[in-house]
């Protein structure tokens, strides 16, 4: 009753990354009456393809065995093996195919359920599997009470199949006896023939509803709470807490270094106190003005502030700073479009330091 409220709090369907973890650790959906199908299914292609003629077989070599027994020297132990394999062959032609079969039928059930994978974490030692609680659990809980349940359905199928197909042969059986006993082992082999494809056919059905069932439990056992898929988030994507801290540290070493780069630009375009744009141009550089820091507000006076520390010019041009803020990078050239605008600026900035340095 522990569990109780954590089960009932799972209410939300597992996540991707939970179902494939599951998958990694070996926790797959497996029906066990698809093995039992395919065994019985394996049976039916032994009992109506292989049974008749690999055991003629080997009763043609067997009895040549006993009837020509004088004939099989004994003496040494390669007589020995060679007796061991005249009788491996004869009993091979009935073994090999029915074991081949039924080894493909059973790899057929599990592959045709779930994807082949080497997990060794299905082989660990666990504690759990040999504890007493988890076994009341596992027989009584809901899965031992579905388990229950689909083994009483199961025998009740097949047992009403049997009834009805060996009342049909009772009769032809019971004359084989009395009046042809020669015909028994070829009667007994087609009535089990039929036996088997009657319950292959019967447990079909039942098959098909267990494998839903079994996946349909699967998906409820992984089910999640809302506190499992918050925690799983954070783990897949980070804290978000943390990652805000992050990105907030990054943009400050960003503006730091951006507004250490002001000292070494030519000019800066300002919107008195709302905008500023700190370029760089040096004509043995090459290329167009390059744009070393950009701000508003709060960044832009502290843009204007270095400027005027390092005696850089800070020109005032509305319009231009406005529309160049949300057209340039920093550490990017300026766009074609200012060419011409900031052109003009850097010409008359050259024209008033020739005359500067004329005067002086």
């Amino acid at each position: 009753m522990a569990d109780r409220p954590d089960r009932d709090s799972r209410t939300e369907e597992a996540t991707e990354k939970r179902i494939r973890d599951e998958i990694e650790r070996g926790n797959v959906p497996v029906s066990r009456e698809a093995s039992i199908f395919a065994f019985a299914a394996g049976l039916m292609i032994i009992l109506g393809f292989f049974l008749k003629d690999g055991a003629m077989g080997a009763a043609f070599i067997l009895a040549r065995l006993i009837d020509h027994a004088d004939g099989f020297r004994l003496s040494t132990g390669s007589d020995a093996v060679a007796l061991f394999g005249i009788i491996s062959m004869g009993t091979g032609a009935l073994i090999v195919p029915i074991f081949t079969v039924l080894v493909i039928s059973g790899l057929g059930a599990s592959l045709a359920q779930n994807a082949p994978r080497i997990v060794f974490e299905r082989i660990r030692p666990d504690v759990s599997r040999i504890s007493p609680s988890e076994g009341w659990h596992r027989i009584f809980g809901r899965r031992g009470q579905t388990e229950f349940l689909k083994n009483i359905a199961k025998l009740l199928a097949v047992g009403l199949v049997i009834g009805m197909l060996l009342q049909g042969d009772k009769d032809q059986f019971v004359n084989a006896v009395f009046f042809d006993p020669d015909a028994i082992p070829e009667l007994i082999a087609r009535i089990a023939l039929r036996l088997v494809a009657g319950i292959t056919v019967a447990s079909l059905l039942l098959v098909t509803a267990d494998v839903m069932l079994a996946r349909l439990n699967w998906r409820r056992e992984l089910r999640m709470s809302r506190q499992e898929i918050k925690q799983e988030a954070k783990e897949v994507e980070g804290d978000p807490l943390v990652k805000a801290r992050m990105r907030s540290l990054a943009l400050d070493r960003r503006r730091r270094n951006m507004i250490a780069a002001v000292s070494k630009a030519t000019m800066v375009i300002a919107n008195p106190t709302h905008y500023a744009i700190a370029l760089r141009y040096v004509r043995e550089e090459g290329g167009a003005p390059r744009v070393v820091a950009k701000g508003k507000d709060y960044i832009a006076l502290h843009i204007r502030r270095v400027a005027e520390e390092h005696d850089i010019p800070v020109i005032e041009d509305k319009a231009l700073a406005r529309s160049m803020y949300d057209s340039v990078e920093v550490d990017k050239m300026i766009p074609p479009e200012f060419y011409r605008a900031v052109a003009e600026l850097i010409h008359f900035l050259h024209k008033r330091g020739q005359r500067r340095a004329a005067i002086t």
